[in-house]
């Protein structure tokens, strides 16, 4: 199937009523959650989980995805008007943006972030379409040495990438791999660290775990701060960028776009990642550097572009290899594994109307957050007089209800409870929950094909050297982690994150 009839495909099923409903439901939710600071997409994805099993494969992910990329959109409203990022990848957005605003230029501050947002998300959402066929049928060759290289060099990727020690990231993906083992060998059926638990047979439960972790764990840390307090908004007058502004936001769009795609598709990559390089690159390259901090609208245009272009294309791997770039991505795998789906290379082949039907969801979502955010930005703002000791009772409870109904197991509400402290103990420690998510998704799939090469290759090791494909998989692994080692790049890593967090 050729592009143009993949996209005719997608849209024809992308425009029925349900996925319509489902798409501005996912968008709107994104908008809600991305302006509340606290939550965010992985702790509402998590718990939207157990209600996915009621829609079809492709309703559950078009609500999931529309979650994440309009979570991108309503972080910037909040972190332009009131210095408050609702996600972490618009902390770079507020530096600028809040400085608009203050010089009453909020207005055009929304305005370029929207604007930039759509576009970004507009060629991003192309790169997808072009670029993940086209891995696909690369990805058809790959064996089990390939897998299992990538794999490695996936959670590789995301314990550098990933905020604080990487030492502790390198411990946290450990113990992901680690719980991702629990349950019966797929090869001799003998069961493994169940500790006579019948329901460890088939594994630690997914939603429960993720539910916990991003769920409960987020409220518990919220609970010590003083999020979801009231702060004034400045007002909102004209949204007309001038002509001046449109010219000095142009360049920086693309390159923010074309720094997201890039940075989007890499493991531990993403959002964040992809706003604080595209900053970067624009106060280097900008000819008014002095205006940075007080105020430059490009560093407001290149963040926004740049975020929601990392925000499309990091579904790029998780459709075409089954590798998710981030913790929003493993969710996603996880959506699609409970709904029988096995990601990879094969979706494409025996699921297109869900493949293309997902990517042609996201233009219409983007459509639909432009004509959604600018006018209702004085409602998502006034969201923020509500407390936060008022919102965390509901979430607790729909965090519990969710858990339970997913499989009816009292036992899952324990474990909901465990990884939920766990979840708080990993950010009081300093811990990123994302690559022990990581390592719980792929632990079953790093097992199975490093079992499945050795069988093939009669316990020779060196397969995984001696393919092209896998050789070059495994010496990209081995720099990666190599330069955890390195003094320089060691402390140009947590000068970057120091900066970010700033």
């Amino acid at each position: 199937m050729d592009l143009f009839d993949g996209l005719v495909l997608g849209f024809s099923v992308a425009v029925s009523l349900t996925s319509l409903m489902l798409c501005l439901l996912g968008v709107t939710l994104g908008t809600l959650i991305g302006v509340l600071p606290g939550i965010g997409p992985s702790a509402t994805i998590a718990m939207l989980l157990p209600i996915t099993l009621t829609l079809s494969p492709l309703s559950s992910l078009i609500m999931l995805a529309g979650i994440y990329y309009g979570a991108q959109y309503g972080g910037s409203i909040t972190a332009i008007l009131v210095n408050l990022p609702g996600e972490p990848s618009s902390a770079v957005t507020a530096i600028d943006g809040y400085q608009m605003a203050r010089q009453g230029r909020a207005g055009v501050a929304l305005s370029i972030s929207a604007i930039g947002s759509f576009v970004a998300g507009t060629i991003a959402t192309m790169v997808l379409a072009v670029a993940s066929p086209a891995l696909s049928q690369i990805a058809l060759r790959f064996g089990s040495p390939e897998y299992f290289s990538l794999t490695m060099l996936g959670i590789i990727m995301v314990v550098v990438l990933s905020q604080g020690s990487a030492l502790k990231g390198l411990g946290m993906a450990v113990i992901g791999l680690m719980l991702g083992v629990v349950g019966t060998d797929v090869f001799t059926a003998v069961t493994r660290f169940t500790y006579g638990i019948n329901e460890f047979r088939s594994g630690i439960d997914f939603i429960a775990v993720t539910i916990g972790v991003f769920g409960i764990g987020e409220i518990l840390r919220n609970l010590e701060g003083n999020e979801g307090l009231a702060r004034a908004a400045h007002k909102i007058s004209s949204l007309m960028p001038t002509k001046e502004d449109f010219k000095r936001s142009l360049a920086p769009i693309l390159r923010g776009t074309a720094i997201g795609s890039v940075l989007g598709v890499l493991p531990g990559g993403g959002a964040f990642i992809s706003s604080f390089a595209s900053y970067a690159v624009e106060k280097r390259l900008s000819k008014y550097p002095e205006e940075f901090g007080k105020g430059a609208i490009e560093g407001v245009a290149g963040p926004e572009s740049a975020n929601n272009a990392g925000a499309q294309t990091s579904f790029i791997p998780m459709l075409t290899l089954g590798i998710p770039s981030n913790a929003v991505m493993a969710l996603m795998i996880g959506a699609m594994i409970v709904q029988g789906i096995q990601p990879g290379p094969r979706v494409i082949v025996t699921q297109p109307e869900l493949f293309w039907g997902l990517i042609a969801s996201m233009w219409i979502g983007n459509a639909f957050l432009v004509v959604l955010n600018l006018p209702l930005v004085g409602a998502w703002v006034s969201l923020l007089r509500i407390p936060y000791a008022i919102l965390f009772p509901g979430i607790l409870a729909f965090c519990c209800i969710g858990t339970f109904s997913a499989n009816g197991l009292e036992l899952e509400l324990y474990i909901l409870a465990v990884a939920g402290l766990a979840g708080y103990l990993f950010v009081r420690l300093g811990c990123s929950p994302a690559p022990f998510l990581l390592g719980f998704v792929l632990g079953p799939m790093v097992e199975e094909h490093f079992r499945r090469a050795m069988l093939i290759s009669q316990g020779d090791a060196t397969v995984f050297f001696t393919r092209p494909i896998s050789l070059a998989l495994m010496l990209l692994a081995i720099g990666l982690a190599a330069t955890m080692f390195v003094p320089s790049l060691l402390s140009l890593r947590k000068d970057v994150f120091a900066d970010a967090e700033e």
